[in-house]
């Protein structure tokens, strides 16, 4: 309690001290009551409600009508085609380490950066478990009114993840009959195949609203192999299907030489994963006595994917015979001492084999997430008039994963063993050596969260220029997580690194304030202010400023300055030690050469939160000479310090063997070199910061016969330093793309029950990261038809990536030489839709 009193006090004064510094300007009106009939909203950004909302914040909204003409199955694909969306999110072309997850990066500060609200509440965490960001996937498109992206931090509203921006994602309400939807696509290398039905019930009454809905998604794979710009030659590995020994293979006199050899792992690789969703979704809106209303919305998602790598490349440490012993070792004959195979100073040599003949590693997720939302929500007369609501919400998300045709280390390395001949000698396995060696690697994890959220807007006073609007509330907020791997991965028994489990859960609890306040006819300011308190690291404090002046009929100015945190999540926290093999230089060793040294990647319960400084400057121009333009200028700024990150490990071990005993201790290294528990920990060193452009121009018009409407939306990126390294203007198949310019067009025209929607997005040029040469620029064109049949039916035709561009070579690219989750490499796809109403 005397932190909650300590809590209250402060949110209190503020008020207080925002209202007293206006008293001047009230008016003697300023207790009357008022009233109104005009319909009071809440936006992305704020609990305020208003009549009317001119936003200091940036804010983007894609409405049904855009979703609906580009034929996509999933959310991501829509959020990742934004111009605010660089670096690289996971999504469909997610082939390595993604566990089939989908999710949206704004301003590319990352995914656990960007809150994500349903409805405006958030959603629970959702993934293969003890996630730090939402699944998209768990939201059907169907249900779906529109899409809000505030790219502004607003810790200050919502608490911890909005550093980078708030993506709010509405879903309709006000269904009236049923409504079926099915989609179907497929690539013009008739691959690729995606199916998206719906089945909407809704009835609207005197009391309310209430529907009910099913969706069903499905997207089929695409092979990296099936494209004919791919080169094979951009996948290559030592690890080879013969198998090597200390890096030699056999000729076929029996001669050890080195291995020639180099793998193309091309053909069992995915550039689109499948990915199988069933949604049920359902919401109530109704309204009880004395104008209180009831609203519940439930979802539930049950999630199939896949992805798909070449065989594992198992790399086993086998112990060599000494003169006096046999039996669990390797004797190494006269021809492999010759050639140079000898013990390391443990007594062991290196066996490398890509076990393609077991098969491919299979990556399968089932994933089940459940999200509850209920409230009440009313207005009483005090004063001038109180909004209320309290809600409620409960969110849920458990997967059953799973890894086929995983090695077991100690089980080849008996089999090796015990036939060191048939394994060394480059001939295919037979069935029983591989049902010998080989297991299915199974995972469960989940997340759970629970929220009650209790808020109160309204009119404090009014003034010569207006009222003084005003929201308070509270919030408590529980997170928990879990990920338990397969019992031989924990035991460190697989050819993968060991993972320990991971378990944990904190929770907070949250009073904020909002104020706007209206100093004249022009200048108005939004001021809001946060503290929360977590069970994990204690209390945080964030604050709000944003002011908008209209100059003119035309032209509106607006600033924001706000701070910003992200709470560790229940991985940083509680996260169970994972190994991680490194190529790393060991300066105590004769090998000057990079090795693969194990690193021991650990969690730290003791994190502080990441903390943020953002910035938007811009205007609103919208001329009364030229009636539906409209044009938004807005430079903004993010800072992050004490960023979640590690240590450089390269780093560390210079520092430990030049006689630094504190790196030594920090790397758990003994200063006579062992790393044999070498750790990384996480800490709060990591910085963050970038700086840009957006602007918006939007046109509508009435000209020969046709409704018409232009939008051209564009970020220049001008900074993008992380850990004081510079990546602006640069792509990395593992950092991500950040180009300078990223640009997006839209056109439509319509008239009667037909139109036509174009779509022109271009991505600028970059530098390679590693190399340094340029990466072209890229421009892709989508077009979509509708025609309204009747008043039941409609018909929509689309093709995207019209042009077939290809996507650009990048030398560190993630797969095929490239950067999928950047650039497009499924090609041209054809897509036709129908929606009935009865």
């Amino acid at each position: 309690m005397p932190k909650f009193a300590q809590i209250a006090s402060t949110i209190n004064l503020a008020l207080y001290a925002v209202v007293s510094c206006t008293g001047l300007m009230v008016s003697t009106a300023s207790f009357a009551a008022t009233s109104s009939n005009i319909e009071r909203i809440e936006v992305t950004g704020s609990y305020i409600k208003r009549q009317d909302w001119e936003s200091a914040s940036p804010i983007t909204v894609i409405d049904a009508a855009t979703i609906n003409a580009q034929g996509f199955t999933s959310i991501e694909q829509i959020l990742q085609q934004q111009p605010s969306m660089p670096g690289s999110a996971l999504g469909a072309s997610s082939n390595n380490g993604a566990r089939g997850v989908a999710q949206v990066d704004l301003r590319g500060l990352g995914a656990k950066r960007t809150l994500v609200l349903l409805n405006g509440r958030r959603m629970v965490n959702s993934g293969s478990g003890a996630d730090s960001s939402v699944d998209l996937n768990a939201i059907p498109l169907p249900m779906v009114a529109r899409i809000e992206i505030l790219k502004d931090g607003a810790s200050a509203v919502y608490g911890s993840d909005a550093i980078a921006g708030v993506v709010n994602i509405i879903t309709h309400s006000e269904y009236d009959g049923l409504q079926v939807d099915v989609t179907s696509g497929v690539s013009a290398q008739g691959d690729g195949e995606t199916q998206l039905l719906s089945a909407i019930y809704g009835v609207n009454s005197a009391r309310g609203n209430y529907s009910v809905g099913v969706v069903f998604a499905d997207r089929a794979e695409v092979m990296q192999g099936d494209r004919d710009w791919y080169k094979p030659t951009d996948h290559n590995s030592s690890s080879i299907p013969s198998g090597t020994l200390n890096g030699m293979v056999q000729d076929e006199n029996g001669q050890w030489i080195k291995s020639p050899h180099i793998y193309n792992y091309a053909d069992d690789v995915y550039f689109q994963t499948p990915n199988e969703r069933r949604s049920v979704f359902a919401s109530m809106n109704h309204t009880l006595d004395h104008g209180v209303v009831v609203n519940v919305d439930a979802l539930y998602t049950n999630r199939r994917s896949n992805q798909q790598l070449s065989g594992q490349p198992a790399r086993i440490n086998l112990n060599v015979c000494d003169p006096f012993t046999r039996g669990d070792c390797v004797l190494l004959d006269d021809a492999m001492l010759a050639a140079g195979i000898g013990a390391n100073a443990l007594g062991q040599v290196q066996y490398l084999r890509r076990m393609s003949e077991v098969g491919p590693r299979i990556y399968s997720q089932d994933t089940d997430t459940w999200q509850l939302s209920a409230g009440l929500a009313g207005h009483v007369g005090w004063h001038r008039g109180l909004d209320w609501r309290i809600d409620y919400g409960f969110g849920k998300n458990q997967a059953d994963t799973a890894v086929a045709n995983s090695i077991h280390a100690d089980w080849m390395a008996e089999a090796i063993y015990a036939d060191q001949a048939s394994w060394f000698s480059g001939e295919p396995l037979t069935e029983a050596m591989m049902d010998a060696v080989s297991f299915t690697e199974r995972t469960r994890g989940g997340n759970e969260q629970q929220t009650l959220l209790a808020t109160a807007s309204g009119e404090l006073v009014e003034l010569s220029a207006g009222a003084i609007e005003f929201a308070i509330g509270a919030e408590y907020r529980s997170e928990s997580g879990y990920f338990y791997p397969d019992p031989i991965m924990i035991a460190g028994q697989g050819t993968a690194p060991r993972q320990a489990p991971t378990d944990g859960r904190y929770h907070v609890f949250s009073v904020f304030q909002e104020l706007s306040v209206p100093f004249s006819e022009a200048l108005n300011g939004q001021f809001a202010l946060r503290l929360d308190d977590y069970s994990s690291f204690g209390l945080a404090t964030t604050w709000k400023v944003g002011l908008t002046y209209q100059t003119t009929a035309d032209l509106m100015l607006r600033a924001v300055a706000s701070s910003g945190f992200r709470a560790p999540n229940v991985a940083e926290l509680y996260g169970g030690n994972q190994g991680s093999f490194e190529n790393l230089i060991d300066p105590w060793s004769d090998n000057t050469k990079p090795q693969q040294i194990l690193v021991n990647r650990t969690a730290d319960p003791d994190l502080k939160p990441e903390n943020a400084k953002s910035y938007t400057l811009g205007l609103v121009y919208s001329p009364q000479y030229l009636d539906g333009l409209a044009l938004t200028l807005d430079y903004w700024r993010v800072a992050v310090t004490d960023a979640v990150s590690r240590l450089d490990v390269q780093a560390g071990i210079h520092a430990c063997y030049a006689g630094d005993i504190n790196a030594c201790t920090t790397f758990n290294i003994t200063p006579a070199g062992d790393m044999d528990n070498i750790t990384s920990r996480l800490t709060n060193v990591g910085l963050l910061e970038t700086a840009g452009v957006d602007m918006n121009v939007t046109y509508r018009i009435n000209a020969a016969g046709l409704e018409w409407t232009a939008a051209n939306d564009t970020t220049y990126l001008m900074d993008f330093e992380q850990d004081n390294s510079e990546y602006a203007g640069t792509i990395d198949g593992s950092f991500g793309a950040y180009g300078r310019v990223r640009n997006h067009f839209t056109m439509t025209a319509s008239a009667g029950n037909w139109g036509l929607w174009y779509l022109n997005r271009y991505l600028g040029p970059m530098s390679d990261l590693r190399k340094g040469n340029r990466v072209g620029s890229s421009m892709y064109h989508d077009i979509s038809g509708t025609y309204r049949i009747n008043e039941q039916a409609m018909l929509t035709l689309g093709v995207r990536n019209l042009s077939n561009t290809k996507p650009q070579r990048v030398s560190n690219g993630k797969d095929a030489g490239t950067v999928p989750e950047v650039y497009d490499t499924v090609g041209r796809t054809f897509y036709a839709g129908v929606s009935l109403r009865f």
